[in-house]
């Protein structure tokens, strides 16, 4: 599956648990929703996956961890946030950089319009 076959898949479940619970929320709650939704699918889910930082020739234990990595190719980082920032794109950005991921998702539950929060980050 592509990437963007991913993304595609990811979105309708998104626009389904922002239709049903709607903005406001911690955003511990929409993970777990995705996640539950995302299991409907045949994709290989790592949620809430140890990400280690590499500094030159080591490996350190940095405590980072990605909300989601689907299939080994896409990068989920959840938000529910008043407003997404150019911090939290930077963000996605290094998160694809460390694990080689082509594409990172960008997600704001906390918005009136659930496509206004999905954010496609290209590395």
């Amino acid at each position: 599956m592509t990437e963007n076959e991913i993304a595609e898949i990811v979105f309708r479940p998104g626009m389904r648990i922002h239709k049903t619970i709607g903005p406001g929320l911690l955003e511990s709650a929409y993970e777990a929703c995705l996640f539950y939704e995302l299991n409907q699918y045949d994709l290989l889910i790592e949620r809430q996956k140890s990400l280690p930082l590499k500094y030159g020739d080591v490996e350190l234990e940095s405590g980072y961890r990605l909300d989601f990595l689907i299939d080994g190719k896409v990068v989920i980082e959840l938000k529910a946030v008043e407003q997404m920032s150019s911090r939290h794109t930077a963000q996605v950005i290094t998160y694809l950089k460390l694990t080689g991921c082509k594409l990172g998702l960008l997600i704001n539950f906390n918005t009136t319009l659930f496509k206004t929060g999905f954010r496609r980050v290209i590395n």
